[in-house]
């Protein structure tokens, strides 16, 4: 059982909706652009990116197709567990994001898809790379062929905003287009479905506890229901948490852990989690990772003599690695069907 840490707890009875910044990717203005983006990132890490030239038929499908999946009888969703590549399902439970006050694991089911790569490609052997889990054709017609079509266009936009991001930081506008960057990245879809759920962070409870994302930027789309919440200040005790209200048609986007190392902590990979109200909540997030050996270490334009890294440098896959290992229940305690 979690160690519950009473001096976290909040009334989310009283969280109020934030306010976020929205970036336009058809902003003629790179300079307005890139001055409300680096404004978002210092005060939140969580910004909104509209005109990003998604069809909304093709979001539309995305979702549709999720809910077939989510639908499917629990034993064909087992059938396609996730794997060591994580690939694949996640049931309810099999993620715990925040140990210290959660009873048990996030009241969410999920499904990874990664960057398609063959069996016999030398990028298969490593950790994050390898083909994915597919739901049967005949199960699921036109499912693979939508994941693969979104998959794409996603990275395009991640990619536009990692251009955006560079500019903040006072970098070359491609400094992240490089195949050790965004040229060759762990870039992973996840389907999530959060049941019909009444969580109480009182009593240890989430749709998905509080946790920041591990890499350097995350796209989500979501359903009209509400339910994310973000934690501006994480230090701050007790926690104040506010609610991100959904946008039709738009990204919410935020910062990760892989880019709070790199910019030297002045940019924030914020703390977020899912209150859930009893009713259904589908999202798609969009988790943006540089290649598996990129070396995430303090940017020159984020140090001095007086302000020296403050983390240490790690490789993307050693850092993913741990943190999935953190996270994720133990895959030998399931059982497969056959």
């Amino acid at each position: 059982m979690a160690k519950r840490s009473p001096e976290a707890a909040t009334d989310t009875s009283a969280a109020k909706i934030t306010s976020l910044n929205r970036i336009s990717l058809s902003e003629p203005d790179i300079d307005k652009s890139v001055s409300l983006l680096k404004q978002a990132c210092l005060d939140s890490g969580f910004f909104y990116v509209v005109d990003h030239g998604i069809d909304k038929k093709l979001m539309e499908e995305v979702f549709a197709q999720s809910k077939f999946f989510f639908d499917l009888p629990l034993d064909e969703k087992m059938k396609l567990l996730r794997n060591k590549k994580s690939r694949g399902y996640t049931p309810t439970l099999d993620e715990t994001l925040d140990p210290d006050n959660q009873i048990s694991g996030d009241y969410k089911e999920g499904y990874y898809i990664g960057v398609e790569v063959s069996e016999d490609d030398p990028q298969a052997e490593k950790p994050f790379y390898g083909p994915n889990l597919w739901p049967p054709a005949d199960l699921l017609p036109g499912w693979r062929e939508t994941m693969e079509i979104y998959h794409k266009e996603a990275l395009r936009v991640a990619q536009a905003v990692a251009r955006i991001i560079a500019r903040a930081l006072d970098l070359d506008a491609d400094f992240f287009d490089s195949p050790v960057m965004l040229g060759e990245p762990i870039a992973t879809l996840r389907l999530l479905h959060y049941e019909g759920k009444i969580t109480n962070p009182e009593k240890g409870i989430f749709g998905a506890g509080a946790h920041s994302d591990y890499g350097l930027l995350t796209l989500l789309a979501t359903d009209d229901v509400i339910g994310l919440q973000i934690c501006k200040d994480k230090d701050a005790r007790p926690q104040v948490w506010e609610y991100v209200e959904p946008l039709s048609g738009a990204f919410i986007v935020n910062l990760g852990d892989m880019l709070e190392r790199w910019s030297n902590g002045i940019f924030r990979s914020t703390l977020h989690r899912v209150i859930l109200d009893g009713r259904e909540r589908y999202s798609i997030a969009y988790f943006v990772e540089p290649s598996h050996e990129c070396l995430v270490e303090c940017l020159t334009t984020c140090k001095s003599e007086t302000n020296p890294p403050k983390f240490p440098a790690v490789t993307c896959s050693a850092y993913l690695l741990q943190r999935y290992k953190d996270t994720h229940a133990d895959l030998n305690s399931y059982n497969r069907p056959s």
